[in-house]
């Protein structure tokens, strides 16, 4: 297979190329773009092998680019990994020389020497990512599958080049890696290699959490993640770095009442969020809305399995599995944790009349996260009886049409009390203490309540009516 009519739809290869010729350096397109390229996906990211010194070609390129561009071209050389990236337009541009790998028992980092392109594929992760285009003078174009990577592509299978137990031995992040490919392709994971990754599985604990992570958002991205979940799940890869989410998995029975299976729910919860928005820590909410179901599981005779304050004790959870996946521990974290504390909150309203005040609460507690938390819980409705499904979506429809209608006449979301803590001291000469708490608590609860606009005139009215059952007198009388 020719690919070089492809080649020409961008300009930087013949560019590398005729870099490459003035140093004689033989050099190919290689791994993902190529990947891409025949799967006919987007890829800004262009990987070039060549037989010799990586980093010098990416200076010539950089030369080309300056002199055809009329500015520099900044090269940025990683000099612990032999590699140099260069920035061109919205490409990123990564140069290596060719090289071959071994490793030893206790680390994924690999004792590298220069080699040959053979020597460079071999080493790939996986038969799709074995590929290369040569940008050479007597072959330019050629496509070189040495292990069937374009075969793989066709039967849409992820499969390591050589024996996956050595591969995934070698560097174990690369069982992360095939299930975020299958996750993100809709690939099937072959036999041998998925047998391999269960084999292999532990050997995840020599990997920092970080990389592993990287590679969990990748999965949690794709488009159908629940996929990706139960690969990692049935490998046992999950066992390694999120024993919460295992904990979901099964269905326990006593005097024939069962509870749902929890794992299952989730996944299908975070597809349901997944269809209506990319954004990573709302998926993250899903996956996290009912972590705490575990630990707070009961059966009542009579009322059969409960799960009572899962929602506060997943919340309390949030934040150490952020720090042990070594997510970020800033307002993303307040927010998964602010939904799951939340996600009952509407299901609660839709079993019942919705009143002013329940709305009111709900949007002081959700401010500016109450249309997240309302694709959260919609998602969550994940019953098999399609009418039952139906029946609470309209439900949900009259709660957001009633928090439409009331945060139009209150302007309650975020909303701050017109009255301060200082106001309160002030007005009856009293030091920070419980008792300007408790006011400022009962101003506060008024107003949810619909007792009194947040208006300071009726604020001011109440809080010296409340102060005046407190024994308190202004200092002004």
């Amino acid at each position: 297979m020719n690919l070089a009519e492809a080649l020409r739809t961008n300009p930087i290869f013949a560019l590398v190329a005729k870099a490459a010729q003035e140093m004689q350096r033989e050099t190919y397109v290689v791994g993902g773009y190529v990947r891409d390229l025949l799967l006919k996906r987007p890829s800004k990211d262009i990987d070039f092998v060549c037989v010799g010194d990586g980093i010098s070609l990416a200076k010539k390129v950089a030369e080309h680019l300056k002199t055809q561009a009329g500015h520099t071209t900044d090269v940025t050389v990683f000099k612990n990994f032999g590699t140099a990236m260069v920035r061109h337009q919205d490409y990123e541009l990564e140069f290596v020389g060719a090289r071959k790998e071994s490793y030893q028992r206790d680390s994924r980092k690999p004792i590298v020497e220069n080699g040959t392109l053979q020597d460079d594929q071999n080493r790939r992760d996986f038969t799709i990512n074995a590929l290369a285009i040569s940008l050479n003078n007597e072959n330019y174009g050629e496509l070189i599958d040495p292990f069937d990577g374009v075969g793989d592509l066709k039967r849409k299978t992820i499969k390591t080049p050589l024996d996956p137990a050595i591969t995934f031995s070698d560097d174990p992040l690369r069982m992360m890696r095939a299930v975020r490919f299958a996750s993100q392709l809709s690939f099937d994971i072959a036999p041998k290699t998925f047998d391999a990754l269960i084999d292999h599985a532990e050997r995840l604990q020599i990997v920092s959490q970080e990389r592993i992570t990287t590679e969990l958002n990748k999965i949690i991205l794709s488009s159908l993640p629940s996929y990706g979940f139960k690969l990692l799940f049935h490998s046992q890869l999950l066992h390694q770095f999120f024993s919460e989410m295992v904990a979901l998995q099964g269905v326990e029975t006593i005097n024939g009442k069962s509870h749902k299976d929890n794992f299952y729910h989730t996944l299908q919860v975070l597809d349901n969020v997944s269809q209506v928005t990319d954004d990573l820590w709302l998926r993250w909410a899903a996956i996290l809305h009912d972590i705490a179901k575990p630990p707070t599981k009961r059966f009542h005779p009579k009322a059969g399995w409960t799960f009572h304050g899962h929602e506060d004790r997943g919340a309390r959870m949030v934040p150490h599995i952020f720090r042990r996946l070594k997510l970020p521990l800033d307002q993303k974290m307040k927010f998964v944790q602010k939904l799951v504390r939340l996600h009952l909150r509407p299901i609660a309203l839709v079993k019942k009349e919705v009143t002013d005040s329940a709305v009111r609460r709900l949007l002081y507690e959700a401010g500016d996260d109450i249309e997240a938390l309302m694709k959260l819980c919609r998602a969550d409705i994940t019953s098999k009886n399609h009418s039952r499904v139906k029946r609470y979506l309209q439900n949900f429809d009259r709660v957001e049409e009633k928090m439409q209608l009331v945060e139009e006449k209150d302007h309650l979301r975020n909303f701050q009390p017109v009255i301060t803590g200082e106001d309160i001291m002030e007005t009856f000469n009293l030091k920070p203490s419980r008792i300007v708490g408790d006011i400022k608590n009962e101003l506060r609860e008024a107003v949810l309540d619909g007792k009194i606009r947040n208006e300071r005139e009726e604020a001011y009215a109440y809080m010296l009516k409340i102060a005046t059952a407190k024994g308190l007198r202004p200092i002004d009388n």
